[in-house]
């Protein structure tokens, strides 16, 4: 299933209403449910957030092959923004000594199984695959 949503945050109420029907359709038990979401909200937001400029579309894509959940987002004539090249977040430092930011791609990065990252004609893709239990 694909589907363009309009780049604002506005838009999350409808983007879970289309990884409701996803799950749906392919019976994804809670838990996966809530990595799908947790995952597309993290990322369309930082979309949103660091590309406020480029009124175009996001992309989301979701597929099951197998036991794998596979999630892409696409945001057209943008910037590269590679979440696999950020650093790895130091968790045992006091919050006073950690940089501001990052926490969420550190819950993405340790929810998912894979993540890959294409840029090509400024289209910045993130692709990421979930292994599923079922």
């Amino acid at each position: 299933m694909e589907k363009r949503f309009k780049k604002s945050l506005d838009s999350l109420n409808s983007i879970f209403q289309f990884t409701d029907e996803f799950a749906t359709k392919h019976n994804l038990d809670p838990g996966a449910l809530f990595s799908l979401n947790l995952v597309v909200e993290e990322l369309f937001t930082n979309i949103v957030k660091y590309n406020p400029e480029n009124k175009n579309d996001v992309l989301i894509e979701l597929d099951k092959k197998s036991h794998d959940l596979i999630i892409a987002l696409t945001d057209f004539d943008a910037r590269p923004f590679d979440i696999t090249q950020r650093p790895t977040l130091n968790l045992s430092q006091y919050l006073e000594e950690r940089r501001v930011g990052g926490l969420g791609i550190h819950l993405v990065k340790q929810m998912m199984d894979k993540i890959e990252h294409e840029y090509k004609d400024r289209c910045s893709k993130i692709i990421l695959t979930k292994h599923l239990e079922n």
